[in-house]
């Protein structure tokens, strides 16, 4: 058993143990995004914000478009330097600097994981209807603590077979849709261009809110140059494709079905085959969360080794950290279970309060001023090596970006003094964007620090 646990933690992959074609993430990717967390957010076009379906399509696909190329962009860091992202970041925050970072992002991905938990335990409910909710989601739960204690490996193995089962489901949904309903109510385009914007920009969130995490996928494949582009566009099409299925598909069946849930919504469509779609779809979930758990272990490690740079865990530590995370996401999962879609929108917003300045600085770093060039080695280094315990510019910048979105910030729980004054839409994350990279780029080019 000890042999099928992956050993390796937020240390970097030798050369030697690195394996595997590029080509193999478009799978995992695929299968991540279908889901039926992922459905249940192609809803909130038509459903919260009062878009018809073609609207909501349409901003899903370019939002969807737009998002994936930052992913993808992340994703590509994993083989050139064989370390999780968060890991990374400390090359541009430093190593007491980037602990912030870390911190939200842990949050935010527990917040995924007792979602997908969620999301699942009524998906289960459907398929096994006399078992009592908090049970279906113990073993939600259950269900995906098993392939996150095994490790990377075997996100490779079922991917595959998932994204087929998972396309499968979500075809024949729309299809039974669109047969349904007709083809001309499904072209209106009725909606307001704010909102059309607004689920824009929750698609271009849903593609950022990987990056924190997508080159932990892929730092076990060769650092070969030929490797990271085709590593761009595994990750890319394998996380865009399957949002706009699975987000389309929640899309029509908000537009068709408006008043009835995501696996209600489901069954009736498919009738008898009902089941089984919701059961394939709820698989996917398990994975996905397998995989967000995965992630967010070892950003807790990662915090755990900035207090204890001498500690490299291995499997049996990861074990011990994930059941950690596990019973974190189960408590949020049983205690939200009647509140979900309200948890579920606050944790939206947050991410993109908070994901937006931190990716605009990573990539910077990475492609623009170090060009992929980094000292791995002090990454694990107390005093942070050559980059430093502390970053001020990266943080400074990061201060910026969100000094520059709070004011036009509109979310469930804040409103910020200028939001809607001169646009009807969230333009805060875009200003977030551009304000974190002009500051950076000012600071390292006016030489405010030393750099290697």
């Amino acid at each position: 058993m000890g042999t099928m646990i992956e050993q390796n933690t937020i240390g970097q992959i030798d050369e030697g143990a690195r394996y595997g074609r590029a080509r193999g993430l478009f799978a995992i990717w695929f299968s991540t995004n279908m889901t039926l967390l992922t459905v249940v957010t192609g809803t909130l076009g038509p459903a919260v914000y009062h878009l018809s379906f073609a609207l909501s399509l349409l901003a899903v696909c370019a939002g969807n478009l737009v998002g994936g190329v930052l992913m993808a962009l992340h994703a590509a860091q994993g083989p050139a330097l064989g370390v999780p992202q968060m890991i990374q970041s400390r090359g541009q925050f430093g190593s007491i600097g980037s602990i912030p970072i870390v911190i939200m992002v842990i949050i935010m991905y527990i917040g995924f994981v007792a979602s997908n938990f969620v999301v699942g335990a009524d998906a289960l409910h459907y398929v096994m209807p006399s078992m009592a909710q908090p049970w279906e989601v113990v073993l939600m739960a259950t269900l995906a603590f098993i392939p996150c204690v095994i490790g990377y490996r075997v996100f490779h193995v079922f991917s595959a077979p998932l994204a087929f089962v998972a396309t499968v489901a979500v075809v024949l949904c729309a299809l039974l849709g669109v047969h349904q309903t007709g083809i001309a109510p499904l072209l209106n385009l009725s909606g307001s261009f704010s909102h059309v914007f607004q689920v824009f920009s929750l698609s271009v969130l849903w593609q950022i809110s990987y990056a924190p995490y997508v080159s932990d996928s892929s730092r076990y494949l060769p650092a070969r140059p030929e490797t990271y582009l085709k590593t761009f566009w595994a990750c890319y099409g394998g996380s865009v494709i399957g949002s706009v299925l699975a987000m389309g598909l929640g899309a029509l069946l908000a537009s068709t079905m408006p008043h009835m849930e995501v696996v209600a919504a489901i069954g009736q469509l498919c009738g008898s085959l009902g089941g089984l779609v919701v059961l394939a779809l709820t698989l996917s979930i398990a994975l996905a969360s397998a995989m967000d758990m995965y992630c967010s272990t070892l950003s807790t490690i990662t915090l755990a080794q900035n207090i204890f740079p001498k500690w490299m865990p291995q499997g049996k530590e990861r074990i011990g950290v994930s059941l950690a995370t596990l019973l974190c996401a189960l408590g949020i999962a049983l205690f939200m279970s009647k509140s979900f879609l309200g948890f579920y929108s606050s944790l939206l917003d947050v991410l993109m309060a908070v994901l937006v300045p931190w990716t605009a600085i990573n990539l910077l770093d990475f492609y623009w001023f170090r060009r992929g060039s980094y000292k791995v080695a002090d990454f694990f280094r107390a005093d942070g090596g050559v980059y430093g315990r502390v970053n001020i510019p990266a943080l400074v910048s990061y201060g910026v970006g969100l000094a520059c979105e709070m004011p036009f910030l509109d979310l469930t729980f804040f409103h910020g003094c200028w939001a809607g004054r001169w646009v009807s839409f969230d333009i805060s994350w875009i200003l977030a964007l551009l304000g974190a990279s002009c500051a950076y780029v000012v600071l390292v080019k006016s030489h405010f620090y030393g750099r290697e």
